[in-house]
């Protein structure tokens, strides 16, 4: 599920830029939330099993109510159960009967309906109950109500509707039921609404009824595989219907008519992207079918078989180069095994959900836009996870401390959690990793889970104890903070690597054990290998041209390593393949940043670049820098150097920068023209304007407006209300605009 915490992504890297712990890996910031501190939440008991909900509606758009019938099946878990307590809310209740229609006695309060059974019921046997209610007027007195089903009002942007918010305790808002993840029912959905809507909800369709004499059309749906209450979902409205489909699965794009014509450029992936799965999970897709249904909701929500999805994902041509939906298809689409196949038994462990889903998103970046751009988008997992425990809390990925379970859905539950899958997998190994996965699904197929069944697995597929691993990475808090350097002896031909951990341990967060990969490229004709280097602490882990990559193990606060060398490397890199989750300095030479800004990795290169920037009145490195953002064959590398070069704040450089505005990527566009606009010369107030206007980038064109604004020249107005007045995806170029015009007038003052 992506809420408003991975709403839709651009494509942009982040580098995290000046913060608390620049240059200072051992401090942390002020933390506004302390975890430690809320209340412990337990998994809720139940007196019944509950097994299949059948549930009668009748929806009222504009009036914005409805009424319902809910058939409620149960199994007993008590010896005698005499009265059941169902989550109900925002209804009111008319009456409750048993299977054989006779009434029963009941009652509601605020959040809860109290039902009095006409007889004790023995565990294991099976009853029913039938609820009749209809809306509460209150609850639906704004445009929209506070939780369950949504109306909304007509706009510019979508008809009028209802959509259910049943995430994550929003089911029992429109009809009875046992609102809680750790028990699975069927269901049946039964929905009427005037035409021309149409009514999507979960597994396949068994009926459409049209009733001509009321000008409204009834569905109905069954989901005949269990799932979890929040998983339920309902939608209205005058749909336009795209149908697709992989192999014999049928796939179908629910939009408005409006988006029609640019609907197939967001969806047009997800059968490629269900064929991956399917093959990455080693699991066949469990559901009837799939279908992804627009809303006016923030981000997504995995329903089974029905994603209820955000529309702002549907954009124009223009936006596609730097709005992607590739990520919140791919993260939606793997919660339909991730989440909806098996599922979180409580908030606590909301990380299998969110943290896998997360995961195989990243793993789709990779397999469909290479290597590069999925290192890119894990990098961008890392730093989203740091900024919030830099700038908000850190907190065990399991944790039952929260206050309500949305607070567990955050970047430790996404980012974070996929940087620990992607550590898992580097120390089990590709086939280890993904046998693992393929086990988990199909043994707790249609379950509630929990980490330790997760943690279970590991053990029986690999043989492997992984509890090391799980509990400093799942629950504890925090990441190693580390002090890396690196010492010649030309005496002895050995180099020194001393790592030490550094983080703030008195607040829980633990000293490290893992292992990590140390890549030492040496000069041509230099790369014999010492065999005394191979030994329990040093693993030669492969040779690669003039590079020898070894694994050595970190398992105590300091740790020193010596290397056996014929002369002094030209670079050594530490972390070799960007596995690890950590904060790091790493101080080096100018003459070896020099060689790993143009002959690393791609994230290597980012890194050393940025790490130049501190040398500015070095010729070499302002010559090599300014190279890189000229010549660089990756986008990203290009950007960090226009970043580094936009951070010395030298006029000298203003014409590179200036070149850079004309880059063939957005996002080195963009950063070119952030960095001209920090000059705040009212003399770029023309080139600022040019290349607004040549632009096919709203958000290059957003950065050329800002830019503007920052010239502080008031006869740019004119030209920024008319920007203003343009359409743009998400009125970036308004906002922009607005801004812009907000910093000539204050600056006016």
């Amino acid at each position: 599920m992506k809420k408003n915490l991975l709403v839709i992504k651009a494509m942009a890297i982040i580098i995290l830029g000046v913060t608390c712990l620049l240059n200072r890996p051992n401090s942390l910031c002020a933390q506004q939330i302390d975890y430690s501190q809320k209340p412990r939440q337990w998994e809720r008991s139940r007196t019944f099993d509950a097994q299949h909900y059948l549930i009668k509606i009748k929806l009222d758009i504009d009036h914005k109510s409805f009424t319902g019938e809910a058939t409620l099946t149960f199994s007993s878990l008590r010896e005698e159960l005499k009265r059941i307590e169902l989550d109900a809310e925002d209804f009111k209740v008319e009456r409750v009967i048993n299977q054989w229609g006779e009434p029963l006695v009941f009652q509601q309060t605020d959040k809860k309906l109290i039902i009095d059974l006409e007889r004790a019921y023995r565990f294991g046997e099976v009853f029913s109950v039938t609820v009749f209610y209809e809306s509460d007027p209150q609850a639906h007195q704004d445009n929209v109500s506070k939780k369950g089903l949504r109306f909304y009002d007509a706009s510019a942007d979508y008809p009028a509707l209802v959509a259910s918010d049943s995430w994550p305790d929003g089911v029992h808002h429109w009809f009875p039921c046992y609102d809680y993840p750790n028990d699975k029912v069927t269901n049946e959905i039964i929905a009427t609404v005037k035409e021309p809507n149409k009514v999507a909800s979960n597994g396949r369709l068994v009926r459409m009824v049209r009733n001509q004499e009321e000008g409204t059309v009834t569905y109905h749906w069954l989901q005949d595989k269990p799932h979890s209450t929040y998983l339920i979902f309902l939608a209205a409205a005058p749909y336009e219907v795209l149908r697709d489909r992989y192999q014999n699965i049928p796939i179908n794009y629910w939009v408005f008519p409006q988006h029609v014509k640019d609907a197939l450029r967001s969806y047009e992936k997800t059968p490629k992207m269900m064929e991956f799965f399917i093959k990455t999970f080693g699991t066949p897709y469990p559901w009837a079918k799939y279908d992804q249904v627009s809303v006016p909701l923030g981000g997504g929500a995995e329903s089974t078989s029905a994603t209820a999805m955000t529309y702002r994902i549907i954009h124009d041509e223009k936006a596609e180069k730097d709005f992607s939906s590739i990520g919140i298809v791919s993260h939606e689409l793997a919660h339909q095994w991730w989440g909806d196949l098996i599922t979180l038994r409580s908030w606590e462990h909301v990380w299998l959900n969110e943290s896998f889903a997360t995961y195989f998103e990243y793993l789709y970046y990779d397999y469909e836009r290479g290597p590069q751009e999925g290192a890119i988008e894990l990098l961008n997992n890392k730093n989203s996870y740091l900024r919030e425990a830099k700038t908000k809390y850190i907190r065990p990925i399991v944790t039952d401390h929260y206050d309500v379970p949305q607070d567990v859905f955050d970047a430790h539950s996404y980012p974070k959690g996929a940087c620990v899958l992607h550590m898992l997998r580097f120390i089990l190994g590709d086939k280890a990793f993904f046998r693992v996965s393929k086990e988990f699904l199909h043994k707790y197929s249609f379950q509630p889970v929990d980490t330790h069944d997760f943690m279970k697995t590991v053990k029986e597929v690999t043989g492997e104890n992984m509890d090391w691993f799980f509990e400093q990475w799942l629950f504890k808090p925090g990441h190693p903070v580390l002090e890396v350097n690196t010492k010649w002896n030309e005496e002895r031909k050995v180099l020194g690597l001393m790592i030490k951990q550094v983080q703030d341990t008195s607040r829980g967060i633990p000293i490290y054990k893992f292992p990590v990969l140390i890549g030492i490229t040496q000069r041509k004709g230099q790369e014999q290998i010492d065999p005394n280097v191979t030994n329990n602490k040093h693993l030669i882990y492969k040779t690669n041209n003039k590079e020898i990559i070894y694994k050595i193990w970190i398992t105590k606060q300091e740790e020193y390593f010596e290397f056996p060398l014929q002369a002094k490397p030209l670079l050594v890199r530490f972390d070799r393949g960007n596995y690890l989750l950590k904060e790091w300095t790493f101080p080096k030479s100018v003459e070896e940043l020099l060689y790993q800004a143009t002959n690393d990795d791609i994230i290597g290169r980012m890194w050393a670049t940025k790490e130049l920037g501190k040398f500015k009145n070095n010729p070499r490195v302002v010559k090599t820098v300014s190279g890189i953002a000229q010549g660089d064959a990756f986008w990203a590398v290009r950007k960090a150097a226009v970043e580094t070069i936009g951070a010395w704040r030298d006029s000298k450089f203003i014409s590179v920068l200036k070149e850079k505005c004309s880059d063939r990527h957005s996002q080195v566009r963009a950063a070119a023209l952030q960095a001209l606009g920090e000059f705040r010369q009212p003399r770029l107030a023309d080139f600022f304007r040019e290349c607004f206007t040549r632009e096919d980038s709203y958000l290059a064109q957003a950065e050329a407006l800002r830019a503007l604004g920052k010239t502080g020249d008031k006869k740019q107005i004119p030209f920024l209300k008319k920007a203003a007045s343009l359409p743009s995806y998400r009125n970036l170029i308004k906002k922009a605009s607005l801004e812009a015009i907000n910093l000539i007038e204050r600056k006016g003052k």
